[in-house]
């Protein structure tokens, strides 16, 4: 199995890499910035070009250059991902300080950042710097889902690979063949997942996911009372904090454990100089990361509630399409009775403001609320 078997659907981006790991000296770049719609496999296509780029064989996938560049152990290959809501300037001068180092194994130095897209604006420059006056040997390979979420300076010195969604029937044979799931359950996680290999994947593999889905696929028929859409928006949002309560707890304690060894705290409990300003910065560090997989949470539910309204939509235009939530095409269809186009329309556009608020920081349950009355638009008035 080479580096190159799980982009699937990716076809003419994988053979415009290929090419370059070749040595075709008009398919390399120094930049590169590999753009995709969420989960298409942006960061998995920059972590096989970089293992490629190291591989004698082009990225046989076996090699010990392969596993430890995907893996991030290669010491000629850096792969920045941020759990925060940014990338900071001092990351960015960091990595152009490792990106201006000779290759000590391999046969590039590869920088990797899977979100080029929070790159802040004080790190901007330094990033674009290290893209305009590049070091001999370096690549550096940028991951954003639109080229516009990308400075248009960096982008404009980088070559541009756009990765599309991977169909259903892709993502299914991929999770059936890789993950061992069983078929029925891989067709139906990549259909709801709609090309998102890492969240088919999750739906598939995780009973708890699969009841999270089915949780907030029955908020629309629920939205009947002004009480029921506060109700339903702080659920939402306690949930999602209790998600990412639980993914970060034990990596919280274990990173604390590790700041304090290395500041030398004794067994009286004595702090150092400094340490109190230490341990506040991990600690901003921390609740930044949690509010970021909160918010990922969010979005989560946000998504699956306009696939509901656009599978709400398609009954009532009788476009003939089929259903994403084919298996609740029974309340779909009686939600679609009860309200117009126009107001699923309005409550779709609502969404995608909602997205955008909490994209600029508004406070979550603020936003959900306000989302909550939206969607109870109409089913309120009538009852």
């Amino acid at each position: 199995m080479t580096v190159w078997d799980e982009l699937i659907g990716q076809a003419a981006a994988v053979g415009v890499l290929k090419r370059a790991v070749a040595g075709d000296d008009h398919a390399m770049s120094h930049a590169w910035l590999i753009t995709g719609p969420p989960g298409s496999g942006r960061s998995n296509a920059a972590r096989a070009f970089a293992a490629a780029l190291q591989c004698a064989r082009g990225g046989c996938g076996d090699c010990q250059s392969c596993r430890t560049s995907l893996s991030g152990a290669h010491p000629d290959v850096t792969i920045v991902r941020t759990e925060k809501l940014s990338i900071g300037i001092d990351v960015i001068r960091s990595l152009v300080g490792r990106a201006a180092m000779s290759p000590s194994l391999g046969r590039r130095q590869v920088v990797v950042v899977e979100d080029a897209d929070r790159v802040t604006e004080r790190g901007a420059p330094a990033l674009l710097k290290a893209v305009e006056e590049p070091t001999p040997k370096t690549v550096w390979v940028l991951c954003a889902p639109t080229p516009d979420d990308v400075l248009v300076t960096i982008r404009s010195r980088c070559r541009q690979i756009a990765l599309v969604t991977p169909s259903d029937r892709a993502v299914a044979e991929l999770l059936i063949s890789r993950d061992g799931v069983e078929p029925a359950m891989a067709h139906f996680a990549a259909r709801v997942a709609q090309g998102h290999i890492g969240r088919a994947r999750n739906l598939a593999r995780n009973e708890a996911a699969r009841a999270r889905r089915h949780e907030v696929l029955k908020i629309p028929a629920q939205l009947t009372t002004l009480g029921a859409c506060l109700r339903a928006a702080d659920n939402m949002v306690k949930a999602a904090g209790e998600e990412s309560a639980a993914q970060t707890s034990l990596l919280d304690e274990r990173e604390k454990a590790e700041l304090s060894e290395a500041l030398g705290f004794g067994a009286t409990g004595a702090r150092p100089r400094n340490a109190q300003a230490a341990l506040k910065d991990l600690d901003d560090q921390q609740k930044l990361r949690a509010k970021r997989l909160q918010r990922d949470a969010l979005d989560r539910v946000l998504t699956e509630l306009t696939v509901y309204y656009r599978d709400v939509l398609t009954v009532q235009l009788r476009t003939g399409v089929g259903l994403i939530n084919e298996e609740l095409a029974g309340p779909i269809g009686s939600f679609a009775r009860r309200t117009s186009p126009e107001q699923t329309i309005r409550r779709i556009d609502a969404i995608l403001d909602t997205r955008t608020a909490l994209e600029g920081n508004v406070a979550p349950l603020l936003a959900m609320e306000s989302l909550m009355v939206s969607l109870g638009e109409g089913i309120l008035a009538s009852s």
